[in-house]
């Protein structure tokens, strides 16, 4: 008789509780809508924003790519004599080649300028201005990068470099010597620092700077001892220690 009465206490409890909770649910019912409906609003917003930034990667992606095709397309007037006809699209100069990739690059950049091609196509914008010969051009989007603030960040580093070779190249060479030293001297620049380091050494001495120029030369020998610069290194060090002796 204990025992029944004790399940029915339990059971009335459990039918108790469960009227306290169902007459919850019927007072709230509009409410809990709403939250029911926010809730899946919210989940619907993430899951389609998330498809939504897939997408704009991969459309992204593609046009970089279609870029970088042109860059990377044959010229006619550059193929050995006799060569076979280039599979898909050639150009006929240097200068229509990298004008068209210039201006497919700066297209990127401008249309997912918030993704990381943005920069990077950027960049590619800027080297193949200055492959055109567009130096004044190349100047500005690539100092356009290079200014850009983000740690180990590929493109401004690159286009640092870039800057450099610019500069050499225009006979700004106390300009490039700047330019090469802000790579060299970021130890956090993913770019191979004895790559930088040569060019430095090389700007120095067109620099008319033999003894920054020994330096570098021998700081890279030292730091970067299995680099394939480090022989041609030694070579220019031992020129420059020999030049300054006699």
């Amino acid at each position: 008789m204990k025992r029944e009465l004790k399940r029915r206490i339990k059971q009335d409890e459990f039918v108790s509780g469960f009227e306290q909770v169902w007459l919850f649910v019927q007072q709230r019912r509009k409410e809990l809508q709403i939250v029911a409906a926010v809730a899946l609003i919210l989940v619907l917003g993430t899951w389609g924003l998330s498809a939504w930034r897939q997408q704009r990667t991969l459309e992204a992606e593609q046009a970089f790519a279609s870029a970088l095709e042109i860059f990377q397309a044959p010229v006619t007037a550059e193929l050995p004599l006799g060569a076979p006809p280039p599979a898909g699209t050639a150009y006929a100069s240097a200068a229509e080649k990298y004008g068209k990739a210039a201006a497919a690059f700066a297209d990127v950049a401008g249309r997912f300028a918030s993704l990381p091609v943005g920069p990077r196509a950027l960049y590619y914008a800027g080297v193949a201005r200055m492959e055109a010969g567009q130096t004044a051009e190349a100047e500005q989007v690539l100092s356009q990068v290079a200014a850009l603030r983000e740690p180990e960040a590929l493109a401004p580093a690159l286009a640092r470099l870039a800057l450099g070779e610019l500069y050499r190249q225009s006979g700004r060479v106390d300009q490039a010597v700047d330019a090469f030293r802000q790579v060299v001297d970021d130890a956090q620049a993913p770019v191979p620092r004895d790559y930088a380091l040569i060019s430095l050494a090389a700007a120095l001495e067109e620099a008319k700077r033999p003894a920054e120029a020994r330096a570098a030369y021998e700081r890279l020998g030292q730091d970067f001892p299995a680099s394939v610069y480090a022989a041609e290194a030694r070579r220019r060090a031992e020129f420059l220690l020999t030049a300054a002796s006699s």
